[in-house]
């Protein structure tokens, strides 16, 4: 049993059900998310920084106007809620992300969580790697690929890289050069929407992806 989880440690620990249960209710604010993959569990230490909530807003602002111009189609995003399939696996991704029907519905009375015995997995998830960036290309997507969730994106906010994962039929994740959630959107665009991010703010980045997502609609 683990009795303590130092901010300086950033692997996974050896753990069982029973300890992640006690370290996601525990009233301790310096624990941000707990992530939890059959046997081993991650505590992420401390709060947002401003790098990652800036880079955060960034692409919730692409889902919201990409979905603006497909009113069609039903999405909604969770961000950061946690999911749970008891008890084998844990996690609240940066990005979460539902389309089409069987999208969670809260219920006066339930726990504030995503329990995936209950509902279908997301459509597509992603990490905003500040300062996890290993991780998230390593023990959270095994995580992900797990839980069986079609879509996995990496968006690596010091190297302003976004790395698209499409899962297989054999369970694994294989990069790929566009979304095929948000068909037709193309990593090189998400890549350069995260550079000008060094030069500028993130709603004007958002508003320069939002006319390069435009400019695809207008030639599909």
């Amino acid at each position: 049993m683990i009795s303590e989880v130092s901010p300086e440690v950033i692997n996974w620990q050896q753990a069982n059900w029973q300890d992640y249960l006690r370290f996601r209710d525990a009233n301790n604010s310096e624990i941000n998310r707990c992530f939890f993959n059959i046997s081993y569990l991650f505590i992420e230490m401390g709060q947002e920084g401003l790098t990652h909530a800036k880079v955060s807003d960034l692409f919730i602002f692409l889902l919201v106007f990409w979905f603006s111009r497909n009113p069609e189609i039903i999405a909604e995003t969770f961000g950061r809620c946690l999911m749970e399939k008891a008890p084998q696996q844990a996690a609240a991704p940066d990005l979460v992300l539902y389309v089409g029907d069987r999208i969670p519905v809260w219920q006066e009375g339930e726990p504030r969580r995503i329990d995936l015995h209950q509902w279908r997995v997301p459509d597509l998830v992603g990490e905003i790697s500040d300062t996890t960036l290993a991780i998230d290309l390593d023990q959270k997507k095994r995580l992900y690929a797990a839980l069986g969730i079609p879509e996995y994106w990496v968006i690596d906010a010091k190297g302003s890289q976004v790395l698209i994962f499409q899962l297989q039929d054999d369970g694994i994740y294989v990069e790929t050069t566009a979304s095929s959630v948000l068909k037709g959107l193309p990593v090189t665009i998400l890549r350069q929407a995260l550079q000008k991010l060094h030069q500028t703010t993130n709603v004007r980045a958002a508003s320069w992806l939002m006319d390069q997502v435009e400019q695809l609609r207008n030639q599909a």
